[in-house]
């Protein structure tokens, strides 16, 4: 357990009865438990103590849960460094782990553990009560040793919040019933995407698309020529909200506090340069840049991005989901120290980050890398579904 959790309560029992009744969640720490420390592995937050749950931690509990603590993170939740949650998980302190995914840290998370990683539609789960950093990208995900664990905790957080303006009213899909969605009958997989793959992962890649194959799964080969523009966008418009964001981290009214200002407006500026690390602070300086000095450029971001969305679109109105493969050999996340070392490593996660689809990422055995699987808006259940056969067959075959 030592360097897992931020906070742990060993005490804390939930008082709910329902489905999660018996099983034990753990939380980053940038989720508001009341009354736990919730820093978000930042000094913007040093010493602030959460005031009510966030809507995901109430929803939990009121289904049964118990929750196991609030694991270590990267700061605001920005890449892997540091960040344990899945080993939460994979130690067997918790059945799931609720995990920031802003580039796709809970595929990635649960990638790197032998796990399931999901990240759900944009606005299906409830951010009140979240410090994130990427409004419109960032997602709440879930890190799971089974997609049935998975689809339990996805029912029990997901739906509607009248205190998260941002979420559509949408009606969230039953989780509980994963099996009587609609089918994946037909995955795509992008040739422009298994071309930057390395001899021996492209090799594994094809062998994961020819098991989907003997599945019954009908496999079709697809073209993205713009796929690398989803990299330039989400850095581009990522950064700027993310420099937006973080305009609230000023040492005032939480966290660290600068004492050698002269006044205050001096306490204000050295603060702000001494609260983020060496990952968050050149990208909120790369949001600054171009939300000030190349406006224009962030412009023509915004309007690309509207470009992939609808090219994601025709996509997935040709195929029921997209197969990706999760990242590529020679780029580990947990070891980027750099906004560019970053994006390298989370290069083949972005696309379900930027256009807010639905993504699970789960081990296909063969010793070769996970593979990630994209679904249409609110196709959520039916990547679970997919995701949960696909693990009892290899486990079968193990």
């Amino acid at each position: 357990m030592s360097g897992i959790f931020a906070y742990r309560d060993e005490g804390s029992e939930s008082s709910g009865e329902g489905f999660l009744k018996g099983k034990s969640v753990s939380v980053q720490a940038n989720m508001s438990v009341a009354g736990w420390p919730t820093e978000a592995g930042s000094l913007a937050l040093k010493g602030f103590k959460a005031i009510e749950d966030a809507t995901v931690v109430e929803r939990l509990k009121k289904n049964g849960a118990s929750i196991a603590g609030s694991t270590r993170m990267g700061e605001l939740g920005f890449g892997l460094r540091g960040d344990e949650a899945a080993r939460s998980v994979a130690e067997g302190f918790a059945a799931a782990a609720l995990v920031t995914d802003h580039l796709g840290e809970a595929r990635l998370a649960a990638a790197g553990a032998g796990l399931i990683g999901f990240k759900p539609s944009y606005g299906l789960v409830s951010r009140y009560g979240f410090f994130g950093l990427i409004p419109s990208m960032e997602a709440i995900g879930v890190v799971a040793r089974s997609a049935d664990d998975m689809a339990l905790v996805m029912a029990a957080v997901s739906g509607t919040d009248e205190k998260d303006f941002s979420m559509p009213a949408e009606e969230a899909p039953d989780f509980k019933e994963c099996a009587g969605q609609p089918g994946i009958k037909t995955l795509g997989w992008v040739r422009e995407i298994a071309d930057r793959l390395e001899n021996g992962d492209r090799n594994a890649f094809e062998r994961a698309l020819e098991r989907f194959a003997d599945g019954g799964v009908t496999v079709v080969e697809k073209s993205f020529e713009g796929f690398d523009l989803f990299r330039t966008v989400h850095q581009v418009v990522g950064s700027v909200e993310a420099s937006s964001a973080a305009g609230k981290y000023d040492g005032v009214r939480f966290g660290h506090r600068c004492p050698a200002g002269k006044n205050w407006n001096e306490m204000y500026l050295k603060t702000r340069g001494e609260i983020f690390g060496p990952l968050v602070k050149p990208f909120l300086f790369q949001g600054a840049y171009f939300q000030f000095t190349k406006y224009d450029v962030f412009e023509k971001a915004c309007r690309l991005r509207g470009h992939l969305v609808r090219e994601m679109g025709r996509l997935l109105g040709e195929a029921d989901a997209l197969a990706m493969p999760a990242f590529r050999g020679g780029f580990d996340p947990r070891e980027a120290a750099s906004v560019p070392a970053l994006y390298d490593a989370f290069h083949f996660t972005l696309p379900a980050s930027v256009a807010g689809l639905p993504a699970v990422c789960f081990p296909v055995g063969d010793g070769g890398p996970p593979v990630q699987i994209v679904g249409s808006r609110l196709r959520d259940a039916a990547l679970l579904t997919l995701a949960g056969e696909w693990m009892k067959t290899t486990e079968k075959e193990s």
